[in-house]
């Protein structure tokens, strides 16, 4: 029963949006080169499309904290970021810290999420990850889990 509801409150959302109410589902984004995710928030910064944030984005996905403005950012109780330094293949092939990278993906973060990560060390080669109520508090709840659910992933 729970799951039609949810279904149903789902469906009568989204068919109430026009284009300027549509959203983007982030789930299970491990993140990946810098570039692509400024180039793709960029965009998405332009679209006027709200975020929702419903599971993992880690990595260089946590770009959209600071590309789209915080206002169409919202989070769900399964939303989950995670943050480490950025990172190059060295020349024997190995992951090495890049501090130029990582101190301009910090730079992108929001103040918030910047004194979070400073709390914690900094960003370092090892994943931290910001979910929960400590979350919950810097962004707006998303309205309904089903809206979520509905959306399509990116």
């Amino acid at each position: 029963m729970k799951f039609i509801t949810g279904l149903l409150a789902a469906v009568l959302l989204l068919a109430g949006m026009g284009a300027s109410h549509a959203v983007v589902r982030i789930a299970d984004d491990r993140g990946g080169r810098i570039g692509t995710y400024v180039d793709r928030y960029q965009s998405l910064r332009s679209s006027g499309e709200t975020v929702i944030i419903d599971g993992l984005c880690a990595s260089a996905c946590t770009i959209v904290l600071g590309a789209v403005p915080h206002s169409r950012i919202c989070v769900t109780s399964h939303a989950n970021l995670g943050f480490h330094a950025a990172w190059d293949f060295g020349a024997n092939g190995r992951a090495i810290t890049n501090p130029e990278a990582t101190q301009m993906l910090y730079s992108m973060y929001p103040a918030p999420i910047r004194r979070w990560i400073a709390s914690r060390g900094g960003l370092t080669p090892r994943m931290i990850f910001l979910r929960g109520k400590t979350l919950q508090a810097m962004f707006r709840p998303c309205y309904l889990d089903a809206q979520a659910s509905a959306s399509r992933p990116r």
